[in-house]
């Protein structure tokens, strides 16, 4: 009889998991969905599962999205040739439109609706909807590339209060109405602070933090804030992993208990997470 089909060890995974849904009753939790994790067939719809789940046993999840190799892939189609500068896509009014097309459009749809199959309960929006997220230009030669001046998390507090999963696209606009590209991670973490969220997770397509880039078997499953710091100056963080650990720094200053890195191509990563003893990938606190 394989584990999976042990009664007593479901029965322990069930045991296993109920001082954590005791803990995390009641509780917001922040969930950034990366484009790079939705990168087969069975992410999206193991994610949604999962999320719906949390729902079910008394979670309040938020995801806030991105969808970076989605964009790139509809530009391609189109005959448009990315462009970067300091790991930021250049986006002049063309790509806006392409980027609000994806995010909005498609990327942000089928996330709702991989949900709803579990739970009626998802429901999109985008940083411009109801003052969500209110942006200001990065730099003149990036276009319509925003960072985050505000968060105005009423309208996710109304969606939460109807027992809704707000799921939302990081497309939000400046005072005028213009709308701005906005790094995802950034976006994420300032939401959950502006929501006191209990804890923040990003979930993408690396183990977590290494402390020895070269070796993936040496993952550091917890880590504080000052320690991250260090691992930034040593070069111990490079590449993609400075600007996700840069926003879990920011939340857990700004209030968030934990911030998180998965790896979103484990199956059920989100449950493993906050519902086992041993969890995955790596933890940032205080």
């Amino acid at each position: 009889m394989s584990a999976l089909t042990n009664p007593d060890v479901t029965a322990a995974v069930l045991a296993e998991a109920l001082p954590y849904i005791r803990r995390f009753w009641g509780r917001v939790v922040v969930v950034k969905y990366g484009g790079n994790a939705m990168d087969d067939d069975e992410s999206l719809p193991q994610f949604a599962q999962d999320i719906a789940l949390m729902r079910s046993v008394g979670l309040h999840p938020v995801v806030v999205h991105g969808g970076g190799p989605q964009i790139g892939d509809l530009m391609a189609r189109l005959g448009k040739t990315p462009e970067f500068r300091d790991g930021l896509r250049v986006t002049d009014a063309e790509t806006l439109d392409i980027a609000r097309m994806v995010l909005v459009g498609k990327v942000n749809r089928d996330i709702v609706s991989a949900i709803n199959v579990h739970v009626p309960m998802a429901v999109g929006l985008s940083g411009e909807d109801a003052g969500l997220i209110r942006a200001t230009a990065r730099q003149a030669d990036l276009g319509f590339v925003g960072d985050v001046e505000a968060v105005d998390a009423g309208i996710l507090h109304k969606l939460l209060a109807q027992e809704l999963i707000p799921v939302v696209a990081t497309i939000a606009s400046d005072r005028s109405g213009q709308a701005y590209n906005i790094n995802a991670d950034t976006a994420a973490a300032e939401v959950a602070s502006a929501l006191g969220a209990e804890k923040l997770v990003f979930l993408t397509n690396v183990k977590g933090v290494l402390a020895d880039p070269d070796d993936p078997d040496s993952l550091v499953n917890r880590v504080t804030v000052g320690e991250v710091e260090k691992m930034m100056i040593d070069g111990t963080l490079s590449g993609g992993m400075i600007p996700k650990m840069e926003a879990c720094v920011t939340a857990v200053r700004q209030g968030v208990n934990r911030a998180h890195i998965i790896d979103g191509r484990v199956p059920h990563a989100l449950l493993l997470e906050f519902f086992t003893d041993q969890g995955v990938g790596t933890m940032v606190e205080p």
